[in-house]
């Protein structure tokens, strides 16, 4: 089976635009949560105000005015992050149809959706944009890449709530192990911080309503923890095959080694009681890649700040990898971005792979009151140096859905 490395990074998150400004804020434990500025909480009557939005994006450089105005943020977000990841790759020279792109996302252009509905309750059909449809649909983010660049490969959208990005990069891997292709632009990308997105998740009671402590509200492991906080962006990797990078001479971060695809079949948004399908999905994906349970140094958690989903995670942790769970490193991102949803595992993936690359891991910050039910090491607060060789990154989605990818430091 041929070999797959990642030889370049894009993200566009809550805490910076670029990999650089993300993961230093990152691992000095800085939260992107606050009230949410792009429209009124109040206006609407939402019970939750606040969200991790993007504060530092600028549309201009990547599209003239008229064509900004036209494209959904979901599919601005993710090209951005596409022109960062390949020129991380110094991808200049490639054979168009071994090039294929598989960017997903969890909900789309859900903006665009409320926006052209009012247009039309107001203004009748004929004003409802034509650029609606095209630049608003799932695949455009994907589309939209393979344009700009020239990739004739494969080309689609994963939709799998917020199991997503991880499901389009393992996609990726397979198509690159198979032989299909020989490089792969993946990755997850979503904007929903919209007035109908944020009801929708606080009618069912998935979201924290700690607003008046924003950066405090997302809390994963912690006992006081009472839901999740939305978050946008995209993260983008470049994954190619082994000899094709080293032929032309590419940096490479790591080895993506295994890939993992369950479903719990249980509940339409419930995990399941016995964390089954998180485990099932864990250890296929080690043995996909050849790892032992004992190999591992790191797990980037799902740890989405939800009442079940972070005891039903560490269960299924436990289950797993036994007395070697006490000795993992764990740690959730969302607790400085929120929960990406559709982007939440690409971009998560591109923290394991900077984990892997400087041997730092964030922290999972506002962990202040352990869980007795999550009791493991979560590295609370302060990012800690540890040498990482095998991270294992979790995404879990509505539907019952689960992604797990296995990152290995490069080895002969």
């Amino acid at each position: 089976m041929r070999r797959v490395v990642v030889t370049g990074l894009g993200v566009v998150s809550p805490v910076g635009t670029g990999v650089k400004k993300f993961w230093e804020n990152l691992t000095k434990g800085v939260s992107g949560i606050d009230r949410i500025r792009r429209f009124d909480p109040d206006q609407f009557n939402l019970s939750v105000k606040i969200g991790g939005e993007v504060k530092d994006f600028d549309d201009s450089k990547y599209f003239e005015p008229k064509e900004a105005k036209r494209v959904s943020d979901f599919v601005k977000f993710a090209l951005a992050c596409a022109y960062e990841a390949i020129e991380d790759a110094n991808l200049k020279k490639f054979d168009p149809y071994r090039v294929g792109v598989i960017v997903g996302t969890g909900i789309g252009g859900l903006r665009d959706i409320e926006e052209q509905k009012e247009v039309l309750e107001k203004r009748g059909a004929r004003r409802v944009s034509p650029f609606f449809i095209p630049y608003g649909i799932s695949n455009m983010a994907s589309g939209l890449i393979a344009l700009r660049f020239g990739f004739k490969g494969p080309n689609y959208c994963v939709v799998s709530a917020c199991a997503t990005g991880n499901h389009a990069i393992g996609d990726g891997f397979r198509l690159i192990q198979k032989g299909d292709i020989d490089v792969a632009i993946v990755g997850g990308t979503e904007s929903a911080i919209t007035p109908l997105g944020v009801a929708g998740f606080a009618s069912m009671k998935a979201l924290s309503t700690r607003n008046e402590e924003p950066k405090k509200a997302s809390r994963p492991f912690d006992k006081d923890r009472d839901g999740f906080v939305m978050g946008e962006g995209a993260g983008i990797l470049v994954l190619e095959e082994l000899n094709h990078a080293l032929r032309r001479g590419a940096k490479i971060y790591c080895e993506l080694v295994g890939y993992g695809a369950t479903d719990d079949a249980y509940h339409i948004t419930a995990p399941c009681a016995d964390g089954e399908g998180a485990y099932m999905c864990m250890k296929l994906a080690l043995e996909d890649g050849k790892v032992k349970p004992e190999e591992v140094d790191y797990i980037n958690a799902h740890g989405t700040s939800t009442p079940l989903n972070d005891k039903i995670e560490t269960l299924a942790i436990k289950k797993l990898f036994k007395d070697h769970a006490y000795k993992l490193k764990i740690s959730s991102n969302k607790s400085m971005i929120g929960h990406l949803l559709g982007a939440a595992g690409a971009v998560e993936a591109v923290a394991t792979v900077k984990t892997i690359e400087t041997g730092v891991i964030p922290p999972t910050i506002n962990l202040e009151n352990p869980d007795p039910e999550c009791d493991l090491d979560y590295v609370p607060n302060e990012a800690v140096k540890y040498p990482v060789r095998v991270a294992l990154s979790n995404s879990f989605g509505f539907g019952g859905t689960n992604a797990c990818l296995v990152f290995r430091k490069m080895k002969d």
